[in-house]
């Protein structure tokens, strides 16, 4: 028998040994079972089933399989946050090289908006979107586990309620506001809208527990957590710095714009929420990681092209 192979199998043996498996077993399994193929590795069949018309309008399913491809990208950056918030000996080059993938994931979504914004017939949109009432793209989950895994809680509040939250408020009160509560719920009388209920029922206890684990393991939270050194390591504050512009103004503005071109000088988004205010940077000053910002850039916030502010020398 050619010696790699005599090592294979005893490194095999080692394996299944510190598991308390048989060998022999594992590889009469290797011997029966078939290859695997790409559609099965992939489950193609069960994804390109996931896509379920509410009308006949050939553009709904542009639009379905569109906001299933932001989702999948969702899950992706979920997972590379996730590498850097539990990881026990972070260094500035992990640190910066996830960063750059999660930006690079946030490009895609941001290009992809003129598959929204130039791949669909206005008169098909505005029909099918009836059908739609009361879902709403403000109901991604994913994104809002994003957020929370992205910065400290106290940057995702509603800013006129900042200056009366700290470490020492209720997981529960925080909760009731964040920025994105004012798309749902009337401030004046304090009822919530029966989009904004239904997210909540389906989701509030995951967010409530995502925002007690991420707490201090943040993305802001681990890097202010680096040695001193670390804070001041050029590329990692550049990557901080593309990341928190590529998703609160570059991503946030193509969506933004986007939903203008269908929805017009409506209020409104198909589940009630008034998007306009919500959504645009400059009136919630959603920045993930605010000391790595001057006080011109934070006051410009997406009013002006912070283009140029992206990297630093």
């Amino acid at each position: 028998m050619n010696k790699d192979i005599e090592q294979r199998i005893k490194l095999l043996k080692k394996k299944y040994d510190a598991i308390d498996q048989d060998l022999e077993t594992q590889l009469d399994g290797l011997l029966y079972s078939k290859p695997i193929t790409y559609w099965d590795y992939i489950q193609t069949d069960t994804l390109l089933n996931l896509q379920v018309q509410r009308t006949g309008f050939k553009d709904e399913m542009v639009f379905i399989m569109y906001h299933q491809i932001n989702e999948l990208l969702f899950k992706m950056i979920r997972w590379e946050i996730d590498q850097i918030a539990h990881h026990k000996n972070l260094t500035t080059k992990f640190f910066s090289e996830r960063l750059m993938r999660i930006s690079r994931y946030f490009d895609m979504l941001t290009a992809s908006f003129t598959i929204m914004g130039e791949g669909m017939e206005r008169e098909q949109y505005t029909k099918f979107r009836d059908t739609l009432t009361p879902a709403s793209g403000f109901q991604s989950a994913q994104y809002r586990l994003i957020e929370f895994c992205s910065t400290e809680l106290i940057n995702l509040i509603d800013y006129r309620f900042r200056a009366k939250i700290d470490r020492n408020t209720s997981f529960e009160h925080a909760f009731e506001h964040l920025y994105w509560q004012a798309a749902g719920k009337d401030y004046k009388t304090g009822e919530k809208s029966f989009l904004l209920k239904k997210f909540e029922e389906k989701y509030k206890a995951q967010f409530i527990n995502t925002m007690k684990e991420y707490n201090t393991i943040n993305l802001w939270s681990k890097f202010k957590s680096l040695p001193a050194n670390d804070k001041e390591n050029i590329e990692l504050v550049n990557a901080m710095r593309h990341l928190d512009y590529t998703i609160n103004i570059q991503w946030v503005m193509a969506h933004y714009n986007t939903a203008g071109k269908y929805i017009g000088q409506q209020d409104e988004a198909t589940g009630g929420s008034d998007w306009r205010k919500y959504m645009h940077p400059k009136y919630q000053k959603r920045i993930f990681f605010p000391d790595l910002w001057s006080k011109e850039e934070f006051d410009n916030w997406g009013v002006t092209n912070l283009e140029k502010y992206k990297i630093l020398t």
